[in-house]
């Protein structure tokens, strides 16, 4: 199902929301003390359009991707820009040839505009329809996310969800970014780029992988399969596409393990993979443990010493201001990682540490 994509109000509509909402308090033009930047003193009223277009550019500190946020063009950001600085009297950002940067009344600005747009969509949130469903991009229809999903729209009938399924964390950031979508499941590790900042992330589910063979395959009589049973066939699995942090995952796992791994042709839907696995002879393929396998023709044989555990994260924009989402938060509590020292279980070690930040996020 495609998402929704929310779209900000007319700047005609905001300014007649927001026009007589608080007079300001400056003496002159170069401070900023009203706390919801409705500015009326300099004869300017609410320019919500370039408050968001210097938030974004300040965020990425690059007027193309800035602009591929807003979906505006690179020309168009630097006009609404400017626009706010000539209402302002003073500049926002310094420009060379080869980068920009905030100036000192930027900085200044910068969290006041944050919380002026962020009041003023908390205010159009308010009175949306209460039957909005909250957009969650769920990964793939095979893992855990969309099982985790259901359940919580079962336990709490407020809970309304539009469903998307991206197939990877690295492809559902951007939608996250711009609030396509209100929330996203994957690993949070091996994405390309920095993680970006104005994103949050709990950790709520370790879920198991289990080994998965035809009836007729070498090892479909064992009970259990060890690191050592792999080290000849190895593992094969999908191509995961754009997925680059499952990539990551397999690789990383196939490195602890020691044993060899081979991307088959992408997986489109259950079915597809199960026709993938059901072709391998001595190779394994690997999924979740809850994958229903019966009447697939597949057995489901456990992975010991170690299990490996699937590290999924819940992900949202910071300042996402739907009525929903702390209401699929709280239904998704978060949980620890293993132990370190319990050879039971393995997470890559990359996982074990936090997501770094920077000034500079993936391009868009």
């Amino acid at each position: 199902m495609t998402p929704l994509i929310r779209s900000h109000p007319r700047d005609d509509a905001q300014r007649q929301t927001t026009r007589s909402a608080v007079m300001l308090s400056n003496n002159d033009v170069h401070r900023i003390d009203n706390r919801w930047l409705l500015i009326q003193g300099f004869g300017m009223d609410a320019d919500l359009s370039g408050l968001r277009a210097f938030i974004a550019t300040a965020e990425d500190l690059h007027f193309g991707r800035a602009g591929a946020r807003l979906f505006i063009t690179q020309q168009a950001l630097s006009k609404r820009i400017r626009r706010l600085e000539e209402a302002l009297g003073t500049p926002l950002f310094e420009r060379t040839t080869r980068s920009i940067e905030l100036t000192a009344a930027g900085r200044r600005f910068l969290p006041l505009a944050v919380e002026a747009v962020a009041a003023f969509d908390r205010a159009v949130e308010a009175v949306r329809v209460v039957h909005d469903p909250i957009r969650v991009d769920v990964y793939d229809e095979r893992f855990t996310p969309l099982r985790m999903v259901r359940e919580a729209s079962e336990r709490d009938p407020r809970l309304r969800v539009e469903v998307s399924m991206r197939q990877g964390l690295a492809v559902a950031l951007p939608a996250l970014r711009r609030q396509e979508i209100d929330a996203a499941f994957g690993r949070v590790h091996d994405l390309p780029g920095p993680w970006p900042e104005e994103l949050a992330h709990r950790l709520v589910r370790l879920e198991p992988l289990a080994a998965f063979v035809p009836e007729d395959h070498a090892h479909a009589h064992m009970s259990e399969l060890r690191p050592a049973d792999l080290r000849v066939g190895g593992i094969a699995m999908p191509d995961p596409a754009g997925a680059a942090e499952w990539r990551g995952y397999l690789k990383r796992l196939a490195d602890h393990l020691g044993v060899p791994l081979r991307f088959t042709e992408p997986a489109i839907g259950e079915r597809h993979l199960i026709q993938q696995f059901l072709r391998e002879k001595s190779a394994v393929g690997l999924g979740e443990t809850s994958i229903d396998a019966t009447g697939s023709g597949l057995r489901r044989i456990p992975l010991v010493d170690p299990t490996p555990l699937i590290p999924w994260s819940v992900v949202w924009h910071r300042r996402n201001p739907h009525r929903l989402l702390p209401v699929l938060l709280d239904h998704l509590p978060p949980v620890n990682r293993p132990d370190p020292a319990d050879r039971r279980h393995w997470i890559p070690e990359l996982d074990m540490t936090p997501v770094t930040s920077s000034a500079s996020a993936p391009p868009l």
